[in-house]
Formats: C-alpha cells, sequence, structure tokens
C-alpha cells in the first residue's frame, strides 16, 4: 500500500516561502537538507503526516513557471470565512471565498491563495468529503 508523504514545489526565494507557509498554514521545518548548489525543506505541522518539500535552487533568478499542468494543493480548516478574514488582516490577498453546490446541497466551501511563486493553494472549509 502506498502512502502519501510529500508534495515538492521550486521555490525562488527560500525565506519568502518559509514565512508564507509558516504563518499562513502555520507549517514548520520538520527536515531540512543543504547542498553546495540547492536546498530541501520539509515542512509540515502537527496536524500532517505528508509534508511539503521547499526546493530551492541557489542563484536562480528567473522564476519558476507552473506549465498547464499543475493545479493546486488543499488544505482544510475549520472555517473558512474566518481564515479568509484573518489572512487579509494580516495583509495577504486570498480571492473570495466560493461555494461549490449540487442544486442546494453545499459540497464545499473554499477560497484560493497564491504562495510567493504564485502556486495556489485551495483552502477548504471541513464539510462532507473534506475532513
Amino acid at each position: 500500500m502506498a502512502k502519501l508523504i510529500h508534495t515538492m514545489i521550486r521555490v525562488k526565494d527560500l525565506d519568502a516561502s518559509l514565512r508564507f507557509y509558516g504563518e499562513v498554514f502555520d507549517l514548520k521545518i520538520s527536515h531540512r537538507l543543504d547542498f553546495p548548489d540547492f536546498s530541501l525543506v520539509y515542512l509540515r505541522n502537527d496536524e500532517n503526516d505528508a509534508e511539503i518539500e521547499l526546493t530551492w535552487n541557489k542563484g536562480r533568478e528567473e522564476p519558476y513557471t507552473h506549465g498547464d499542468g499543475y493545479g493546486h494543493v488543499a488544505v482544510v480548516v475549520p472555517d473558512v470565512t474566518v481564515r479568509h478574514a484573518e489572512l487579509t488582516a494580516a495583509g495577504y490577498a486570498p480571492l473570495p471565498v466560493k461555494e461549490f453546490k449540487a442544486g442546494d446541497e453545499l459540497l464545499a466551501r473554499f477560497f484560493f491563495i497564491l504562495d510567493p511563486d504564485g502556486y495556489k493553494i485551495e483552502v477548504l472549509e471541513h464539510h462532507g468529503h473534506y475532513r
């Protein structure tokens, strides 16, 4: 049986990414490997077994492209309206809260936020499938 352990993204400014993921999602460094040309930094919090791996290629000046295949990473919170307000007050720019419905049935309440490299992160409310 396979177990998801991490998702990797390449970042241009490691310090900005660490600040973002720490402040927005309370993810802290769980493991770090530094090499002459690159660093691998793994982030998690007490809610997770899986990690986000930030790969920082030292000396890279140009931003990364995401291609047309990358979608998003998703996290779940107890209340998206509260979290959206907190992030807005903290100076972040989350996109508007939306609802996904099948007829009158609420399937999901969510918003997106972009990290410093433009990666989309979906913030979903604990509900239905999203636990």
